[in-house]
């Protein structure tokens, strides 16, 4: 199989993506898949990145991941380009304002690479931004569930 590349997206890449790379990364190695994947995850706007810089994972989002047993150390925001588009097979975003941000950054996603994490689930719906909820865990929960059914789909493994 060759290399499935996967970037997932969100407003500022210091919550809801993040977590999403990380434990597509951990569940992709618990089930022995490293090789078969490229896994990582951008900003759709520049508010959490300074020049060249951007921010570390927000520490609430780090501390579930730590709980989770994910180490997010290394991670830092970085913005969506159009050169992303080109390189990454599926473009997966949290949210529907996501999806219009990487639509726009994206050209109209003219090869049909984007998508929302919760579609591939049972029960389609956002990722509520816990930046603004506070529900980390709940966060985490939904995004668990997303990458647990997109690492199942048929066209993945």
């Amino acid at each position: 199989m060759k290399n499935k590349s996967i970037l997932f997206v969100c407003h500022g890449n210091i919550c809801r993506s993040p977590m999403a790379e990380f434990i597509m990364k951990d569940l992709v190695q618990k089930a022995g898949l490293t090789d078969q994947f490229f896994i990582e995850s951008r900003a759709t706007t520049s508010d959490e990145i300074r020049g060249n810089h951007g921010n570390p994972i927000y520490p609430p989002a780090a501390k579930v991941m730590r709980v989770h047993g994910l180490n997010p150390i290394g991670k830092f925001a970085q913005l969506l380009t159009l050169d992303d588009y080109q390189n990454f097979d599926l473009l997966i975003g949290m949210d529907k304002e996501n999806l219009a941000d990487m639509l726009r950054l994206t050209a109209g996603d003219p090869a049909g690479k984007i998508s929302l994490i919760m579609d591939y689930t049972p029960n389609p719906r956002p990722v509520a931004d816990p930046w603004y909820t506070r529900d980390f865990n709940q966060t985490w929960q939904d995004i668990n569930e997303g990458c647990e059914a997109l690492l199942k789909i048929d066209s993945l493994t």
